[in-house]
C-alpha cells in the first residue's frame, strides 16, 4: 500500500445556501481530514487505504461506500455502535468556514482494531490530531503512529486545531505537540504554527520542528500557497488563482496530492528528494488545491488527473 490514513471519517453538513425564506440549506457531504487525504491522493494515483470507524447507520454505509467507489481499501473501517460523527460546517461570503461538531463513533477506534501488519505495509501512514482529542481513537492513532515509526514507515501528521472538540487550549497543544518527535512529513495550517512551536514566524518556527527531526515541514498559506522547509533550506511556492467557491477540503486535498507523488516515488518517499522535485510536487499539489476550492464540498470537489491535465498532458487550469 502506498498510503494507509488513521482516523476520522463523518459527514460534513455542508452550508450551501439559504431558501427563498432565508433558511440555510445544507448539504450531506463525506468528510474527515484523514479520510479526505485518502481519497484525495487515490483519485491522484496513489494505492491508500484508511482505518477508522464508521455508526451502524445509513451515514456509515454511505461513507463505507465512497471511499470503495474511490478505490480506497477500506478493510480497516471498522463499525460502532454510536452513531456516525457529523461536522456542521458553515460557509461565509468570502468561502471560509467555521465548524460545531456532533462527536459519535470516530472516536471509539481502539489500538486492537488496528492492523499492525496493514500499518507496517504501507510506504506512508498518515493521521491528524482530530483522532487525538480525548477518546479511545487517541490510543490507537498513537499506536499506530509508534508502530509505523520503529518499523522506518514514513509518517505524515497534519494538526488540525478545532477548539470545539479539545477541553482547552493547552490540553490541545500537549496533544497536538506529543507525536512530533515521530513524524517525517509535518503539514500545518498558517495559523497554527504558534500551538506547536510558540512563535508566528514561518523560518524560526519551522527551524524549531526540524530540529525535533521533522524532515519535510510544508505550512499553508491560503492564496498565497505554502511555505516549505526541506533539508535546511526554505522557500514560498505560490499559490494558483482561483474564483473560490468553498476552501472544505482544500488543505486536505494539497497533502493528498504531495502524498500521492511522495509515496511513489523510487526508493522511499523521501529518499534523495531534490528541492527541484519537491518544487514540482508543491505546484502540482497547490494546483489541486485551486481545483478542490473552485467546486463545493470537501471530497465531491477533490479533482482526478483528468481534471488537471487534457489528453496531451498539458495542465488544465481551476
Amino acid at each position: 500500500m502506498d498510503i494507509t490514513a488513521i482516523g476520522e471519517i463523518l459527514i460534513d453538513l455542508t452550508q450551501t445556501g439559504f431558501s427563498e425564506t432565508g433558511v440555510p440549506l445544507f448539504a450531506a457531504n463525506p468528510g474527515g481530514a484523514p479520510a479526505n487525504v485518502a481519497v484525495a491522493a487515490s483519485r491522484l494515483g496513489a494505492r491508500t487505504a484508511f482505518i477508522g470507524k464508521v455508526g451502524d447507520d445509513s451515514f456509515g454505509e454511505y461513507l463505507r461506500g465512497v471511499l470503495e467507489t474511490d478505490g480506497v481499501d477500506c478493510a480497516g473501517l471498522r463499525r460502532d455502535r454510536r452513531h456516525t460523527t457529523m461536522a456542521i460546517v458553515s460557509v461565509d461570503a468570502r468561502g471560509e468556514r467555521s465548524f460545531r461538531f456532533v462527536r459519535g463513533a470516530d472516536s471509539e477506534l481502539s489500538p486492537d482494531a488496528v492492523n499492525e501488519l496493514a500499518v507496517l505495509g504501507s510506504k506512508i501512514l498518515h493521521f491528524g490530531s482530530v483522532s487525538l482529542t480525548p477518546g479511545l481513537s487517541r490510543s490507537a492513532t498513537i499506536f499506530a503512529a509508534r508502530s509505523a515509526h520503529r518499523a522506518g514507515v514514513t509518517v505524515s501528521y497534519d494538526p488540525n486545531y478545532r477548539p470545539a472538540l479539545w477541553n482547552d487550549r493547552t490540553d490541545a497543544v500537549e496533544w497536538m505537540r506529543l507525536p512530533l518527535p515521530l513524524v517525517d512529513i509535518l503539514k500545518l495550517a498558517e495559523e497554527e504554527l504558534p500551538l506547536l512551536t510558540g512563535t508566528s514566524d514561518l523560518d524560526s518556527g519551522s527551524a524549531l520542528l526540524e530540529n525535533q527531526g521533522i524532515r519535510l515541514i510544508l505550512i499553508t498559506l491560503g492564496s498565497s500557497g505554502v511555505f516549505c522547509r526541506w533539508q535546511g533550506r526554505t522557500w514560498q511556492q505560490p499559490g494558483v488563482p482561483v474564483k473560490v467557491a468553498d476552501t472544505n477540503g482544500a488543505g486536505d486535498t494539497f497533502f493528498g496530492a504531495v502524498l500521492s507523488r511522495l509515496s511513489r516515488r523510487e526508493g522511499g518517499p523521501l529518499a534523495d528528494l531534490t528541492a527541484s522535485e519537491l518544487k514540482d510536487i508543491l505546484a502540482f499539489a497547490n494546483r489541486a488545491a485551486a481545483f478542490t476550492c473552485s467546486r463545493s464540498g470537501a471530497i465531491p470537489a477533490m479533482p482526478r488527473m483528468s481534471d488537471l491535465f487534457d489528453e496531451d498532458g498539458q495542465p488544465r487550469l481551476p
